[in-house]
């Protein structure tokens, strides 16, 4: 299955997904808008999901409109997001069609299921010169180095690493990481920035099995495939798991003049 055919598989574990992957803290959201040059009023996130991000925006007074290719997980989001100012759309960032621009673009670890070959052209076709884009993630790790290794070795057999971390999550820390350094190479942006924003968290052996359920490399596997990892991976787990929640935040601005 290609890259962006996996992004178009969580619908089926949407309910899940809103259960079980944490939401962003609220530091996410109050960098973006303090890094912003000017006031954001409006903004387009890209790869929605259930809303984890969505509603952190549009709580702040954010006209958000929440682009999202599977309909199962724009059903949850719009349960869960009734009483915002969102406006659900069923697109991907490829086939969004808009008539003005925004001030913010953001997209909270989904960005890699977008088409490499226009999704910058795309971003400046959406944003307003001057205006502001967010890319932010926190891939589940465990906070152990001998229990990750153990979690990793266990699902090595079938799920190999790289399926794992599709987002470039494994380049080294410290360095300009993926996206910002597409960001950079494409010369359409200014002031690119990466921060991290750390966080940390402690789930029950159970739940953590159920967010590895909810990634796409598990995703993708046949349903006996997936009991099988997720039994191997069961057996080396602690009653309680560590995990490093810590977000990855890449910032930059459009040119004023285009």
């Amino acid at each position: 299955m290609g890259n962006r055919q996996r992004g178009l598989t969580f619908g089926s574990v949407a309910e899940d997904y809103e259960r079980y992957r944490p939401g962003y803290p609220g530091e996410v959201a109050a960098q973006v808008l303090a890094y912003a040059s000017e006031p954001t009023r409006t903004a387009v996130e890209i790869g929605a999901g259930t809303g984890k991000a969505t509603r952190g925006f549009a709580s702040l007074g954010i006209a958000v409109t929440a682009v999202e290719p599977d309909a199962g997980m724009l059903t949850v989001l719009r349960r869960e997001s009734a009483e915002l100012d969102i406006t659900p759309v069923q697109a991907t960032l490829e086939t969004f069609a808009t008539s003005g621009q925004f001030d913010l673009l953001y997209s909270a670890a989904a960005w890699h299921w977008t088409d490499p070959a226009t999704r910058w052209a795309r971003t400046v076709a959406l944003v307003r010169p001057g205006g502001t884009v967010a890319f932010f993630g926190s891939p589940t790790r465990v906070d152990d180095p001998d229990l990750a290794e153990a979690v990793a070795a266990a699902q090595r057999a079938v799920v190999p690493d790289d399926d794992v971390h599709p987002d470039g999550e494994r380049e080294p820390r410290g360095e300009l990481r993926w996206p910002g350094t597409e960001l950079e190479a494409s010369g359409m942006f200014t002031d690119v920035t990466q921060r991290r924003i750390p966080g940390k968290d402690t789930v029950s052996r159970d739940d953590f099995l159920h967010e590895l359920s909810t990634v796409s490399a598990y995703l993708v596997l046949t349903p006996e495939a997936r009991v099988d990892v997720l039994r191997r991976i069961a057996a080396v787990l602690p009653a309680r798991v560590p995990l490093d929640r810590t977000v990855t935040l890449h910032l930059a601005r459009t040119k004023e003049s285009r």
